[in-house]
């Protein structure tokens, strides 16, 4: 029977890589999904709200791997290593970041609109959201987003 190692969730210097990765995966995810909220409130439409969400949810996580893949183009990776690389990234990092800035949109505001007071409080939930997992891929399997 093989006895796994317990887990170090003191390191210091983990955590601040770990968060390091967790602001650019919510600068990406922020982009695509603030810009998709706002087109739809200041637009007329009539799409229901948890579509306007999934929009932006899936907007958020196109422009976290587009950013991702820039970040390894300036880091001199190939074009298709790069864009492999982002498209291998968390997901279940990026899905949990959109969800818990989304919900905590809808739970705050009652829709999905933005307001200058909500944006802060939807980035700090999106950004502790995630932040534990990622410290755990990076600390466990040495595996980090950026």
């Amino acid at each position: 029977m093989e006895v796994t190692p317990k887990l170090d969730w003191f390191c210091k210097d983990t955590w601040f890589k770990s968060a390091y990765n967790t602001m650019w995966c919510l600068i990406g995810c922020s982009i695509g999904d603030f810009a998709t909220i706002y087109y739809f409130q200041i637009t007329p439409h009539t799409f229901p709200v948890y579509l306007i969400m999934l929009f932006a949810i899936i907007n958020g996580i196109i422009t976290s791997i587009i950013l991702e893949t820039i970040i390894l183009l300036r880091q001199k990776f190939n074009f298709w290593i790069a864009f492999k690389t982002a498209c291998g990234m968390s997901l279940i990092s990026m899905i949990s970041m959109e969800l818990a800035m989304n919900i905590t949109d809808y739970l705050i505001v009652g829709s999905a609109k933005l307001t200058w007071w909500v944006i802060p409080i939807m980035l700090l939930v999106g950004f502790v959201t995630p932040w534990p997992y990622n410290y755990w891929r990076l600390k466990k399997f040495n595996k980090a987003c950026h």
